[in-house]
């Protein structure tokens, strides 16, 4: 997607055809914008012709006899031209408003679809420049694009034809201008093109670059780099200014040679048309028409360059939200036919995991997340129903990636992943998530109640007698007993009010209310106190009973009474056992465990 220096055309067919099938639902209002058009440019184009009745029927022969009525009826069609334009307008901003609405919910919608590594891919800042600035450019096809080119080419052809059937002579004088104003537009269309690439460009870089200062805010202010992103921020910043400057200096520099065109052709039929009106060729209210024709003849044309950058933007809006849409997600549900079968039930008829295979399992996996530097190296490990597996190793070893291929966030380049005996590859994404439930090392906590977050994966479908046990389970009753509200106690944004160690309480009740068949637990009880690692700790026994689990540690203190501890490095599991017999075996456990101690027990 780093698309953003790509500089569309001002029309593009095919793209047009996938924005006419997003507008099905709202067809009848374009229709009916479109049905205004010629109502409104009929209205536009009497003007002149009543202005040329008035002068030579009434006022040249001094003959005021219904010249009121027809000023009044001048009058009428001035109302009905405002009316017309008002109610185009409405319903051509109601239409783009609507489309705009249900591009912005399928760009989420598809956005919440992809997988991890298109994240790691495109920047947040860029995903937000789809779906808000992209997505209001292709709103103004709507507003100020297409329908009004429409318009444009409808009162431009009744001009020509008007002024041609009144007088075709005089009409050639001002059409003698037409090539002067083609090479003019077709001289700054070109720079204001390159200059509005630069525009999307830049607004892009400074999406991504502010996106990124706010969410690292906390980190800027510890390392006192205030003035330094303030000075990166205002290099974006004034980027931007500029390159909005050169495309500003284009469109004025192209609306002033368009005026100054239709300038000279007021001259010229002025020049012309006077001599014709001295010979009798010409009326004097046919002249005074002409002009006022001539004018909006060029009116259209000098707003072109506007008209051209809005259908450039929105052909390259419309080029990036496409393709952002046509995007498959890397990981994605089974083929229609192929998922699994439900877990086999458990002894009480309730859905349970198998007791015949290994509720987790790596077989020979590969994986990388660029090229061949590879993570995992023919990595096998499998943990069996209810036992309690601990992983461990030096870090940038790969044991948070093995618990991303287990949860399915990325799928292994080579070998297989199993859960309950299954491929994950051939589970359907909900269903897997919901049977291998996940504790991250960094909680994410919405803006909402703490109810909210509690009941995330199961909302209206939990009690709150169940709610309250997940609490008091996962020895979060005391903190939310504090917080002024208890359950209905507001939470800001990524949890921001509450330490990690009380995220870290509140994400055990909420695994504990999710109640998945296997856990997988990503140090856990890391960065927290004494006192809040002990609560955690607490809580984790009772979320691990009855369920298999894989635990991600480096503090060696925390999984000591594990079934069986792993130990990864280079890519493969080197070691396996209890604490005691990893001790005794004094191999790359028993290191680590003295890096962290500063000795081996006795």
């Amino acid at each position: 997607m780093d698309d953003d220096g790509v500089t569309g055309r001002a029309y593009d067919k095919r793209l047009m055809r996938r924005i006419w099938q997003i507008t099905r639902p709202h067809r009848g209002l374009v229709l009916l914008s479109l049905a205004l058009l010629p109502l409104s440019a009929g209205a536009e184009l009497l003007q002149p012709y009543l202005v040329k009745l008035a002068i030579d029927e009434h006022i040249v022969p001094r003959s005021f006899d219904g010249l009121g009525a027809l000023a009044g009826v001048y009058l009428l069609v001035l109302l009905a031209l405002y009316g017309l334009r008002v109610a185009q307008s409405y319903v051509m901003q109601v239409t783009g408003q609507r489309v705009m609405g249900d591009l912005r919910e399928m760009l989420f919608a598809h956005l919440q679809r992809q997988d991890a590594a298109f994240f790691d891919r495109n920047p947040v800042g860029r995903l937000m420049t789809r779906v808000l600035n992209d997505v209001e450019a292709i709103n103004e096809i709507f507003v100020s694009g297409v329908v009004a080119v429409v318009g444009d080419v409808v009162i431009l052809t009744g001009v020509v034809v008007i002024m041609l059937g009144m007088n075709w002579r005089l009409a050639l004088v001002t059409f003698a201008l037409v090539p002067a104003l083609v090479v003019a537009v077709g001289f700054f269309r070109a720079r204001a093109r390159e200059a509005y690439r630069r525009v999307r460009a830049h607004l892009a870089q400074l999406n991504a670059s502010l996106q990124e200062s706010l969410q690292g805010v906390t980190v800027i202010q510890l390392f006192a780099r205030e003035a330094r992103e303030a000075r990166i921020f205002a290099g974006l910043n004034g980027a931007l200014r500029l390159a909005q400057f050169r495309s500003t200096r284009y469109d004025a520099a192209l609306y002033a040679s368009v005026e100054a065109l239709g300038s000279a052709a007021v001259a010229a039929l002025l020049w012309y048309g006077g001599g014709e009106v001295v010979t009798g060729a010409l009326t004097f209210g046919g002249l005074v028409a002409f002009i006022e024709y001539t004018n909006r003849f060029f009116l259209p044309i000098r707003d072109l360059g506007a008209k051209y950058t809005v259908m450039q933007a929105a052909m390259v809006s419309s080029e990036r939200v496409f393709g952002l849409l046509d995007t498959p997600p890397a990981v994605s549900d089974p083929a229609p036919g192929g998922a699994p079968p439900a877990p086999r039930p458990a002894a009480d008829g309730a859905p349970g995991p198998r007791r015949d295979v290994p509720a987790l399992e790596l077989r020979s996996v590969w994986f990388a997340y660029a090229g061949e530097r590879w993570v995992l190296r023919d990595c096998s490990l499998a943990v069996a129903p209810g036992e309690h597996v601990a992983l461990v190793g030096p870090t940038g070893e790969g044991k948070t990636t093995i618990v991303r291929l287990l949860a399915r966030a990325y799928d292994v380049t080579r070998g297989q992943v199993l859960v309950d005996g299954v491929d994950v590859r051939e589970w359907p994404l909900a269903e897997l998530r919901r049977y291998v439930g996940l504790v991250p090392q960094d909680v994410f906590l919405f803006s909402g109640t703490v109810r909210d977050n509690l009941v995330l994966g199961a909302p209206g479908r939990v009690s709150e007698a169940a709610i309250a046990e997940a609490v008091r389970e996962a020895n979060a009753r005391a903190l939310v007993d504090a917080l002024p509200g208890g359950l209905d106690a507001e939470i800001r944004e990524r949890g921001v009010n509450l330490s990690h160690g009380q995220r870290q309480l509140l994400a055990i009740a909420r695994a504990l209310i999710y109640n998945p068949s296997v856990l997988l637990l990503d140090e856990a009880t890391s960065s927290v106190d004494a006192e809040s690692e002990r609560l955690i700790r607490d809580a984790l026994t009772r979320l691990l009973r009855g369920r298999a689990s894989l635990a991600i540690a480096h503090r060696l203190s925390t999984i000591q009474s594990a079934d069986r501890i792993l130990v990864l490095h280079g890519g493969r599991i080197r070691e396996a056992g209890r604490h005691g017999e990893l001790m005794a075996g004094k191999g790359t456990y028993a290191r680590l465990y003295e890096l962290e101690f500063g000795a081996s027990p006795a």
